[in-house]
């Protein structure tokens, strides 16, 4: 989602800040599942589905799912075909998130988070700026200033070395994306931070509807780093936005 969806207040947006979303005391802490290779788009979609309704029912603990696809595009509740340039012979898939159209691929971590609103705040917003802030802090580690915009979702890089646009400003590419969808206040789908995908890939549509502006990567920004090490930072900046993780005890059914 790359957008709140939510034009009466979206001029409040940054006003939302939540560097920390904690669950309540006694709550179990967050399994956290890596997958290896690349997980096709379905498979992980009903990975999420199935984990959201026992998180609803109870039955399971909250997740987070990280993973990689094969290269593929995915079309949000809000997607115009217009934006659709040119797939190029990559699968588009339909989803459930919010948001309009992106792209994944190897080099591209994405991470699925699962997590039930009543046990934390049940405000989409402020979960939203959470997942912000996660992703600003691991960029963070790199030196690498991610920031948050008013009128768009997401994390995004300045880029003074490029020439300015309108009116002198800033040159600025997106990093990291995010698109979530809550059902029975539990949330699924999450985010994508460029690592070190296939960028070109992002020329057959327009990223998440926002046209004028660039995509970019940690490599891209010059820094070589590789995805465990991603990994690691990923998970000890969500414990300090969301709380304790655990290694998850059983594996997600994978497609070779």
């Amino acid at each position: 989602m790359d957008a709140l969806n939510d034009k009466d207040g979206a001029t409040a947006r940054l006003a939302t800040v939540a560097e920390r979303f904690t669950a309540g005391a006694g709550s179990p802490p967050v399994e956290w599942l890596i997958l290896e290779g690349l997980t096709p788009y379905p498979d992980a979609v009903a990975a999420m589905e199935e984990r959201a309704k026992a998180i609803a029912a109870g039955t399971a603990p909250e997740a987070v799912l990280l993973l990689e696809h094969p290269p593929l595009y995915t079309a949000g509740t809000s997607a115009q075909d217009t934006d659709l340039v040119d797939a190029g012979g990559l699968p588009v898939f339909a989803t459930g998130r919010g948001g309009e159209y992106t792209y994944h691929g190897p080099g591209q971590r994405v991470a699925y988070v699962m997590l039930d609103l009543t046990r934390r705040r049940q405000d989409v917003r402020a979960f939203v700026a959470a997942l912000e802030a996660w992703i600003i802090a691991t960029l963070g580690e790199f030196q690498v200033v991610g920031e948050r915009r008013e009128d768009r979702v997401g994390v995004w890089v300045c880029r003074p070395e490029r020439p300015s646009g309108i009116e002198g400003v800033v040159a600025e590419d997106k990093i990291a994306a995010i698109g979530i969808r809550v059902r029975r206040w539990v949330t699924f789908h999450g985010i994508s931070l460029n690592v070190d995908p296939d960028l070109d890939h992002f020329a057959g549509i327009v990223p998440c509807g926002i046209r004028g502006s660039g995509v970019t990567s940690l490599a891209d920004l010059g820094i070589p780093v590789t995805m465990p090490e991603v990994d690691m930072l990923l998970r000890q900046n969500f414990v300090r936005v969301f709380g304790p993780t655990v290694d998850a005890r059983q594996p997600v059914t994978q497609t070779p």
